[in-house]
């Protein structure tokens, strides 16, 4: 379906054929690959907007810059202590505010 040129995408129908219905263990694994690289560009924009290195960032949390690496490439997920320790590390803080 097109509409002035635009197409109109149902982007629902675009994951259930690539990664399979919801509920299925395959879209859950897929929206966990998902979570954890959103989780990393989070981190590494932060990082850099603190003008810190992935060295620094490690040292500061007392963990490896490889770990800061796999983070950020969402490799590897951090514990939500370790995510804590990040977010303080990096002179921001978390918060749980409802949804609309």
């Amino acid at each position: 379906m097109q509409t002035n040129n635009h197409k109109i995408v149902d982007y629902d129908a675009v994951l259930d054929a690539r990664f399979g219905k919801k509920g299925t263990a395959s879209r859950a694994e897929a929206e966990e690959k998902a979570f954890a690289f959103y989780t990393g560009q989070i981190i590494e924009q932060a990082r850099k907007e603190a003008k810190m290195t992935q060295t620094e960032l490690a040292e500061k949390i007392g963990s490896s810059k490889s770990y800061i690496s796999r983070v950020e490439t969402g490799k590897t997920e951090p514990k939500v202590s370790t995510f804590y320790r990040i977010a303080s590390a990096l002179g921001r803080s978390v918060e749980l505010i409802p949804q609309s």
